[in-house]
């Protein structure tokens, strides 16, 4: 090709030798789709909280359930966030050992890692699950309004379960298409 049909970002790729972007597929889709959802949940959060003191602070005036609300949607965070950031490897990691071994060893302790939070997270999902049923059969309510609250709790088990499928999508990829998750846990200094 001549760089009169290449566009900037091409030269640019092709000057540093690297190779073309991989094509994204519907997996990508789904990841990116997952990722949104956990992105709006933090918004739905920050948005209720910030009211909530907004409306008190300067209107001596409360949300009904606002401490419920807060609480059920900061559990549906968490289990959205545990889906986020799995699949991306962008959680806390300790590199004491995993910085120190040949990159045949951080891959074995990359597939033995991730093979060990799917059994964690699985086997979370499952004990949610229970929680949800639980909370349906006991008609949990909120204070104020009286609202169920098992709706709450089954957002956060459907969190849960993107983060098992996630964490399965991510160990199938370390496992037979290493290059793609390679050195996906880069040592990165704290400044």
């Amino acid at each position: 090709m001549t760089p009169e049909t290449l566009s900037d970002t091409e030269v640019a790729r092709e000057l540093a030798g690297s190779p073309p972007p991989r094509k994204r597929g519907p997996m990508d889709r789904f990841i990116d789709g997952i990722e949104l959802v956990a992105a709006f949940f933090v918004g739905l959060v920050a948005a209720d909280i910030f009211i909530s003191v907004m409306l008190r602070y300067f209107f001596s005036v409360q949300i009904p359930d606002a401490y419920d609300f807060g609480r059920l949607l900061l559990g549906i965070l968490i289990f959205w966030g545990i889906a986020a950031t799995s699949y991306r490897g962008t959680h806390i990691t300790v590199d004491l050992l995993y910085s120190n071994v040949s990159p045949r060893w951080q891959r074995y302790i990359d597939v033995f890692a991730t093979l060990v939070l799917l059994f964690v997270v699985t086997v979370q999902t499952y004990t949610l699950f229970d929680k949800v049923v639980s909370t349906y059969e006991d008609h949990v309510l909120t204070f104020d309004l009286q609202l169920p609250t098992w709706p709450f709790f089954a957002l956060a088990w459907i969190g849960d379960v993107s983060a098992v499928l996630l964490i399965a999508i991510r160990t199938w990829r370390l496992i037979f298409y290493a290059d793609e998750h390679g050195g996906s846990y880069q040592m990165k200094p704290v400044e």
